[in-house]
């Protein structure tokens, strides 16, 4: 039973990986200040004035929510010990966002590794994949949840500045409850791991778990370096998650491992995809890096040029997909959706990169995102091409 599922835990290769995902940020000039270290007590302009003008009512703050009054309100909500604000406030700890791309890779990899074994579909075992799969999953959640988390606790600083809604930098969650839990899913994790899967996808868990951790944990802090953080990045999303879902799923069913076409160029286009991502990732937390001597590409070079090289090093990597399906040999790939589908989003992307206002976070905070749904458009159309 052990060598039938593997490719479930192929999610959990593919989780350990940096928190790539910033994705959200305060407005300019709004610096919040926390009151002993249990919430936001105020949230100002340097000027004074209110910088949110959109109704709250009465709901509690989520995860990307700059309103200080719904903040305050699940700040309030833990205090009073509401178990549900406390569920609330583990869920915006995991960041559930920043495994999105990792589960759609795991499934596009499955897919594509199924598809290109002749017969892999019609005799899988799905009765004993589907459990085997959920415990893979399970590692991935613990996974995320330890990479995110210790960011957070050695960010708290940080993200008072840049994301104030997340649970440790709010006050919702105590850093002895956060070190706790990043404990309980940085052990349990691993040993899932262990007891179930082969040892080599435990060394491919244990290399991303590390390169997550020293990624946050000082000294060596690789965030600090913006080379150093987007080689960490870039090798585990790009090439160690393609690489490891495919490798794994093949091997779970029985099939020899052999670098496809496809699975060749799936390898090069994230990895180029994720050294984008790793250097734009700053972008909307320029001030908050500053503030904490935090040197990026953006801090050092200034959104405008960041974004301007991003995109153009991103409409490089489509014109290689489409030039990769030209010049390979007849039927190699599916040329609709290879070519058809890579112009596009190449189209797609030049777009948006024209209405980007570099001085304005709004503007910035849409187009990462942007950069983000491309990326997950990626996997789809590699279940096709």
């Amino acid at each position: 039973m052990k060598d039938i599922l593997k490719c479930g835990v192929v999610a959990s290769i593919a989780l350990i990986q940096v928190n790539p995902v910033n994705g959200f940020h305060v407005p300019a000039g709004a610096i919040p200040t926390v009151g002993n270290g249990m919430g936001i007590r105020t949230l100002n302009r340097h000027d004074g004035t209110s910088p949110f003008t959109r109704r709250t009512g009465l709901r509690m703050a989520v995860e990307g929510d700059f309103d200080p009054d719904a903040i305050s309100k699940s700040v309030a909500a833990v205090e009073a010990g509401s178990f549900k604000a406390r569920l609330r406030a583990i869920y915006k700890f995991t960041r559930p966002h920043t495994i999105r791309g990792t589960i759609l890779a795991s499934f596009a990899g499955t897919t594509r590794a199924l598809i290109d074994t002749p017969g892999a579909i019609a005799g899988a075992n799905w009765g004993l994949m589907l459990p085997r799969a959920f415990i893979g999953m399970i590692a991935l959640l613990l996974g995320n949840a330890f990479i995110v988390g210790i960011n957070q606790i050695y960010d708290k600083g940080i993200d008072e500045l840049n994301k104030p809604f997340l649970p440790v930098a709010s006050g919702e969650m105590s850093t002895k409850f956060a070190w706790m839990t990043v404990l309980g899913c940085g052990t349990i994790g691993p040993a899932i791991v262990y007891k179930f899967f082969p040892l080599i996808l435990f060394k491919l868990y244990m290399l991303g778990w590390l390169l997550g951790a020293v990624y946050s944990v000082p000294p060596i802090r690789t965030k600090r370096n913006p080379i150093a953080a987007g080689l960490t990045i870039a090798t585990v999303r790009g090439f160690l998650l393609n690489f490891g879902v495919y490798y794994a799923v093949k091997d779970a069913i029985g099939a020899t491992f052999s670098w496809s076409p496809k699975v060749s160029f799936i390898a090069r286009f994230m990895t180029i995809f994720a050294t984008v991502i790793a250097v734009t990732k700053d972008l909307p937390d320029i001030e908050g890096d500053k503030a904490y001597n935090i040197e990026t590409f953006a801090t050092k070079i200034g959104v405008a040029k960041i974004a301007k090289g991003a995109s153009a090093c991103l409409l490089l990597n489509y014109v290689h997909a489409v030039a990769t399906a030209i010049l390979s040999p007849a039927k190699t790939f599916n040329m609709i959706p290879m070519v058809g589908g890579h112009i596009a989003l190449a189209s797609l992307l030049f777009a948006r990169y024209t209405q980007l206002e570099p001085e304005s976070i709004p503007s910035i905070k849409k187009y990462y995102k942007f950069i983000w749904d491309n990326f997950y458009l990626e996997y789809f159309l590699y279940t096709l091409i």
